[in-house]
């Protein structure tokens, strides 16, 4: 049996080889966590593993067994979004949606690592994000404006 928590919340598969996207949506019932392209190029399907962005489609559960793993879904924290969720919803950051929660996980990875992120390193951060819709200005407002509140609330 392979296991993972999601969430804070233990998975168990006996299937190693499993695709950790699909075992995400459908054994775990989270579907926040999108489909794109399915070869790790669109970001939609993005996950934190350990606190590490990780693209979900091209990975297998095998893979980050005994991770922690971090969904859209398991952001909220006592009824109250992430900074970077309310962000992105100030900011209007969405058209369709759909590339979201890829956008915000990856966002989150980056504060992680880096409270003051510039204009550039940003950019470089969610290069490997598409929005079809092209809310890109959108986007990196809200990452800047993060960033912005978390340091306030940080201080």
């Amino acid at each position: 049996m392979v296991s993972v928590r999601i969430n804070g919340e233990l998975h168990e598969t006996p299937d190693a080889g499993r695709n950790l996207l699909s075992f995400i949506r459908f054994d775990a019932g989270l579907t926040g966590t999108k489909y794109g392209c399915g070869e790790g190029l669109c970001g939609a399907c993005t996950v934190l593993v350990d606190g590490q962005a990780l693209r979900a489609c091209t990975t297998t559960v095998g893979a980050v067994a005994g991770g922690s793993i971090t969904t859209i879904e398991g952001l909220a924290a006592d009824g109250q979004l992430h900074p970077v969720q309310q962000a992105f919803v100030d900011a209007s950051a969405m058209q369709c949606g759909y590339c979201i929660p890829g956008f915000i996980m990856t966002s989150v990875a980056l504060l992680a690592r880096d409270a003051h992120p510039g204009p550039a390193q940003i950019r470089e951060a969610l290069a490997q994000n598409i929005c079809r819709c092209g809310t890109y200005q959108r986007i990196l407002g809200a990452v800047e404006a993060a960033a912005g509140r978390m340091a306030e609330g940080a201080s």
